[in-house]
């Protein structure tokens, strides 16, 4: 994997400001156009994609730009047709919604650590591209990311999630177990690439063992699939206040004690 210098803070710090308020313009193109849009992030565990996520989101209405993260699925969702319980999650006009893992589960975890059957993954291969055919004609804008990070800076980063406290509920039973079928998750990409990466829904690679230079290039690249409307996103009118009026006094005896003010 090719190596990068690594970008100075203030650099760094700058040029996502920058990139920040051109998805929020994004934001209001897509708000105003009644645009649907599906990101789907993918990737090794640990490769970066929650914090890429976090950034993109981080300044855009919660409302308009959603988080779908699924829990393991129900006993009555595993009944269901597989792509039922993420289509529930598809947007509106005007809305993009961001899937942190998605769909290929079935092609990644599922297939690795035997959690279908051999059936359901080679029907799911099959199904997949005929899938995103269809919501594309629907009129969904789908753009898939897969994060790609080498064995050496995955496991740095696994061993770091163990040492923080803070950080060790993002280290699962999956994400353990993965340590040790890296091959399988090599061969289980492979495979999937090559049965759903079409000219209709291609997937972008991104090379994540910098996460700094990670979150920049996939969050301009991003940007760079939609002819959005470049013009600043203007001032509102604000009316002017009035004088404040009623001087009653509030007393609360919950009042939350300022523990603050005692910091040195």
């Amino acid at each position: 994997m090719e190596k990068y210098n690594e970008i100075p803070k203030k650099v760094y710090e700058k040029e996502m400001k920058r990139l920040q308020i051109e998805l929020i313009k994004l934001q209001e193109w897509i708000k105003d156009n009644n645009k649907k849009v599906v990101v789907v992030f993918e990737g090794r565990d640990a490769a970066g994609k929650g914090g890429t996520i976090k950034r993109i989101t981080q300044k855009l209405n919660s409302r308009l730009c959603k988080v779908a993260a699924l829990p393991v699925p129900t006993e009555r969702e595993r009944s269901q047709w597989y792509f039922q319980r993420f289509v529930s999650h598809f947007p509106s006009d005007g809305e993009m919604v961001i899937f942190d893992r998605s769909w290929y589960n079935r092609a990644g975890v599922e297939k690795v650590m035997g959690f279908c059957t051999e059936g359901e993954y080679r029907q799911f291969l099959k199904d997949c591209p005929k899938f995103e055919e269809m919501i594309i004609s629907g009129g969904i804008i789908l753009i898939k990311y897969w994060f790609s990070v080498s064995r050496e800076e995955q496991l740095k980063r696994l061993n770091n999630r163990n040492e923080d406290i803070t950080k060790r509920w993002k280290l699962g039973s999956i994400d353990i177990a993965s340590i040790n079928k890296w091959d399988e998750y090599s061969e289980a990409r492979d495979i999937m690439l090559e049965n759903t990466d079409t000219d209709e829904s291609p997937w972008y690679i991104v090379e994540a063992d910098n996460k700094k230079h990670a979150r920049i290039n996939c969050i301009t690249h991003l940007l760079k699939q939609f002819n959005y409307d470049d013009a600043a996103y203007p001032k509102k009118e604000m009316p002017k206040a009035e004088n404040e009026k009623y001087k009653g006094e509030y007393k609360d005896k919950r009042l939350v004690k300022d523990v603050a003010s005692e910091l040195n």
